[in-house]
Formats: C-alpha cells, structure tokens, sequence
C-alpha cells in the first residue's frame, strides 16, 4: 500500500495545496513563478506534461520511480533524494532572535538561498508556507520554512546559513523551531535532501528525523521548439 509521502507532489496539489495546483485531470503543477513541482496521476502519460509546460519552462518531479521523458522534453539534470520524517512531535520554542519573515524580505530570501542553494527557491515561496530568520545588522544570515503539505504532514524547507555565519547554531535553532511549528498544527514534520548530502543527512538523524524512503528528482525543460 502506497504512503501519502511517495507522491509528496501530487498529493500536495490534490489537497492542502489543491488551490495552488495548474493543470488537469492527468498532471498537475504549482505556478512555476512559486516552484517547478510537478507531477502526473497515477498511469497518466508523460506526454501529458507537455499540457502544463510553454516552451523552455522547467519541471521538478518528485517520485519513487525516475520520470519517464516524453519527446519535446529534456533532461536537465537528475539525482536521489532521501525523504525523513520526524521520529516525534517536536516542541513549539521561541527565541528573541528568530522573526516570521514577510514578502518585504523576498528579496533578502532569494539572495541568501542563491547563495548556499537549499533547493528551488522563488521571490514566491512564501506563497506555501510561512518563514522565519534570522538577522544580523538588519540583514537576512539564516533561515527556514515551510513547503509541501498533505493530510497529517508538513514539509521543512528552505534551511540555510550564510557561510560567515555559520557555527554559530543558527541553523539548528531554526530547524527546531520549524518543525515545532508543524507540530503544533498537529502534523508530523518531514523533509527532502539529496542522497549525497551525507553531513546534512547525519545532522537530521541528530535533530530526531529518520529516513522513511528514497525518492527520485528528474528536472525537465520543455523544448523550445516545440
């Protein structure tokens, strides 16, 4: 029996994101100027992602199988992700240097995940879930949020550090902020890294995430000719 979590994209779009989703009966997907998920129902065909896509947008797919690729489509680049998820409810926490950012730091946001690249990242991505920083002089050093939600769960995304300011617990102290905050929606925390990020991956196991399945990401450029 498939869990919810192995189509995170799609299940995202048909129900707590479902005002977000484009698309159609056979691939759905968030506005692209939010993020590049993507993803087709169950037995749908892979030319049906030509339905969603003008000529030389990106999409993100996130599955438990690699993408198949139809013609018009390319390849940009692929990997494995593990997806954890949170071993316990985790305390909601408050702390004087941690801030709900608004859309007035998009920018300062964007900047900051350009530079240490968390994952796909928009002047948008507030639009799927609430983030929070900190900030030094005024300026934006670390951060996190949240992006994908199903029933019962809510995705931790977007942690990063700028590189002068790291060692310093920043990181740590946002990651546990975040997932207290799913917590106390009564929902259990999860997130995505990719396999390969194996000092990341050891820090979560720390911090009380375990790895419940791997995934496969395909990113894919509709072709501009066609």
């Amino acid at each position: 029996m498939s869990h919810i979590l192995d189509r995170p994209v799609w299940n995202a779009l048909s129900t707590a994101h479902a005002a977000l989703s484009e698309g159609n009966a056979d691939a759905r997907r968030y506005p692209p100027s939010i993020v590049p998920f993507t993803a087709l129902a169950e037995n749908a065909p892979s030319s049906a992602l030509l339905t969603l896509a003008a000529p030389g947008e990106v999409m993100a797919i996130v599955e438990k199988e690699r993408a198949d690729i139809p013609a018009g489509v390319s390849l940009v680049s692929e990997g494995a992700l593990v997806q954890m998820v949170a071993d316990r409810p985790f305390e909601r926490i408050s702390d004087d240097r941690i801030e709900p950012l608004t859309e007035a730091d998009a920018a300062a946001m964007l900047e900051l995940a350009t530079l240490t690249k968390p994952g796909p990242f928009t002047l948008r991505a507030q639009a799927l879930g609430t983030f929070w920083g900190i900030k030094h002089d005024g300026r934006l050093v670390a951060m996190a949020g949240q992006r994908m939600r199903q029933p019962g769960f809510g995705e931790l995304s977007g942690l990063c550090t700028h590189p002068d300011f790291q060692g310093r617990g920043f990181g740590k102290l946002l990651f546990r902020h975040v997932a207290g905050e799913i917590s106390a929606r009564g929902e259990k925390a999860y997130l995505h890294a990719y396999a390969t990020n194996e000092p990341a991956i050891a820090l979560y196991k720390v911090l009380g995430f375990s790895l419940r399945t791997t995934l496969h990401v395909t990113i894919l450029k509709r072709d501009a000719t066609v």
